[in-house]
């Protein structure tokens, strides 16, 4: 495989994990995997969650990946794109550590943007935090944000409708 294929399967699996890291947030997290999640919502002073049981899962999709391409692991079935997908969900896992965990929440480092897109991206995600249980919400993104504005409009729309139940910050 030629390094710049292998490179752009990187690219192409980092992009996409932001897909799969939506999709998984508002169905699975926020779906049947809301007894690992809900922690994540509420209010703790502990060093772990047991919401952060997701980064192994996605760091068992990244090994399973590396293992698949591997000469070592398949043999002769080794799949040479799987390495690089491997890749690509491991540098995803290490941006959505430092942007969700770090600055948003402020677990490694604390550092409150004042403005440009880490500003965006922190108040997308206050909002996500904006309503209490699982059902609605909005930003299910880690990476891509919306507008904040659009965002509120569209958490109070879904309030006004009994979708979902919004805390009193945001209620106002």
């Amino acid at each position: 495989m030629s390094p710049l294929a292998a490179m752009l399967i990187v690219i192409a699996t980092v992009a996409a994990m932001e897909g799969v890291a939506w999709a998984s947030h508002k169905y699975v997290m926020h779906g049947f995997g809301w007894g690992w999640h809900r922690d994540h919502h509420e209010p703790h002073d502990k060093l772990l969650e047991r919401n952060d049981r997701f980064a192994l899962v996605g760091a068992a999709m990244s090994i399973a990946m590396f293992a698949l391409g591997s000469p070592r692991v398949a043999g002769a079935a080794a799949w040479a794109p799987g390495t690089w997908i491997g890749l690509g969900i491991l540098f995803y896992g290490v941006i959505y550590t430092l942007i969700h965990d770090g600055l948003v929440h402020q677990r490694y480092f604390r550092w409150v943007p004042r403005r440009g897109y880490a500003k965006r991206l922190v108040q997308a995600h206050k909002l996500h935090h904006a309503t209490i249980g699982k059902e609605g919400g909005v930003s299910f993104g880690f990476v891509l944000a919306r507008d904040p504005a659009a965002l509120k409009r569209e958490l109070r729309a879904q309030q006004e409708a009994g979708i979902a139940v919004v805390r009193e910050a945001l209620a106002d």
